[in-house]
């Protein structure tokens, strides 16, 4: 679902102002840029690993590894987490933007035997 739900603004030389609008489109956006960091995120526990690799094997038998070790694995729980929130927000956006374009076409439907202005055939 994207775009407006009632595109249309006042009627020609019509008194009663602009109709409801609604648009996704911010909603929808919004959804795309935490898929997108769903998605950046995707290389980032295996880029952290393969530097990892490389920094164990030149600090030989060096006390903090163990601290490092550990500092990894805590950074790759945390990238993991945002991943999934990433995923579970991009969803939930979506979902405002469908039931927000429901409801306001359900309200437009209760409305359309009312007619806000004479002559309006809204």
């Amino acid at each position: 679902m994207s775009g407006l739900s009632d595109p249309a603004g006042p009627s020609a030389g019509d008194d009663c102002g602009q109709r409801l609008k609604h648009s996704d489109g911010a909603w929808l956006r919004a959804a795309g840029g935490a898929d997108e960091l769903v998605t950046q995120l995707g290389p980032v526990r295996g880029e952290l690993g393969l530097a990892h690799q490389g920094l164990m094997a030149g600090a030989g038998r060096l006390t903090a590894l163990a601290e490092l070790a550990s500092v990894r694995e805590s950074w790759e729980r945390r990238i993991q987490a945002a991943q999934g929130e990433c995923g579970s927000l991009a969803a939930k956006l979506r979902d405002v933007a469908r039931t927000q374009g429901a409801t306001n076409e359900a309200v437009r439907s209760s409305f359309a035997a009312v007619m806000p202005c004479e002559g309006d055939t809204r």
